[in-house]
């Protein structure tokens, strides 16, 4: 029986989500119609952050003992220059994973995450704003404190604009794929409560929730740590309850990165450490814990396919 042309184009319009259609400069596949894509707004808002973050975690993790020059405040122990250095270079493949999938549903755990983040340290820059270079005689340092306040104002506002524009795009969330097993989704909850808590509280009451913490630190060093602690928390949340690996992949790449860098950022400065304080160790163990998640939530979705 001869095949009507007509079939055969609708036939192919069928099976056109299956193949991949490769956008100019960008080596994702469109979504699938129907379903809600990455709008590019957020797409390239999310590689902006990305290249922001790695030029803080290198001005972090390369210059650690010369914040005075060359960053926005000065650091004076090194191991919390080195911390958050980590946690900048952490977020990068939080935020590349996350631009690079054709679906919202795919990317959109990054994304309240980064905006709690930059508006929590907006608010402790602004609490701690003596303590910034703005007027520095050395001009390296003058320019990153006022580049700071710039990226930190206006960050969370267009992020808060475009993540409106990606909820009024047309389509819905594709149907979800292999969840997480119940361990790691209990894995996960006990590693967000514990972020979050310790993360409110150093950034809600510094002086006290301080004097816990692996090594000494200041009010604004306690508030920068907490607010990537809050973010990070509520990132684990909101990936316990998306529960499918594809959705959770970008988390899955900063688990991984955050695990590995903080260890190195521990056994460069081990001396800053605290070691006879038991948050010393108990901050190794969680870091411990980090890693094994991260891989098997990266690992795990092979099997759930192509996003």
């Amino acid at each position: 029986m001869t095949e009507n042309p007509g079939d055969l184009t609708c036939s192919m319009v069928l099976m056109a989500p299956a193949v991949p259609r490769m956008r100019a400069g960008m080596s994702t596949l469109e979504a699938p119609p129907g379903v809600r894509p990455l709008i590019a707004p957020m797409r390239w808002l999310l590689y902006a952050a990305s290249a922001l973050v790695f030029l803080a975690g290198l001005q972090l993790t390369v210059f650690t003992e010369q914040t005075a020059t060359y960053f926005a405040w000065t650091i004076a122990r090194p191991v919390t220059g080195a911390f958050l250095g980590a946690s900048y270079w952490a977020a990068v493949p939080v935020e590349v994973i996350a631009a690079r999938q054709s679906s919202w549903a795919n990317a959109r755990v990054a994304v309240p995450a980064i905006w709690l983040f930059t508006a929590l340290t907006l608010v402790a820059t602004l609490l701690h704003v003596d303590q910034f270079h703005f007027s520095s005689p050395i001009a390296s340092a003058q320019g990153a404190a006022w580049f700071w306040l710039a990226i930190y104002a206006g960050v969370p506002v267009a992020m808060l604009i475009i993540w409106m524009l990606q909820l009024r795009a047309p389509g819905t969330d594709p149907p979800r794929g292999p969840p997480a097993p119940v361990w790691m989704r209990i894995a996960v909850l006990a590693q967000g409560v514990g972020m979050l808590a310790v993360g409110l509280g150093l950034f809600l009451a510094p002086d006290f929730v301080k004097q816990i913490w692996p090594w000494g630190l200041t009010p604004l060093t306690a508030r920068a740590i907490g607010a990537w602690l809050i973010g990070i928390g509520f990132a684990a949340f909101h990936a316990s309850r998306e529960n499918d690996f594809l959705r959770i992949r970008p988390l899955a790449g900063g688990y991984i990165a955050f695990s590995v860098l903080q260890f190195t950022a521990v056994a460069r400065y081990a001396g800053d450490v605290k070691w006879s304080a038991p948050a010393a160790w108990v901050y190794l163990a969680f870091l411990g814990s980090i890693l094994p998640v991260g891989l098997y939530a990266w690992l795990g979705r092979r099997t759930s396919g192509t996003a």
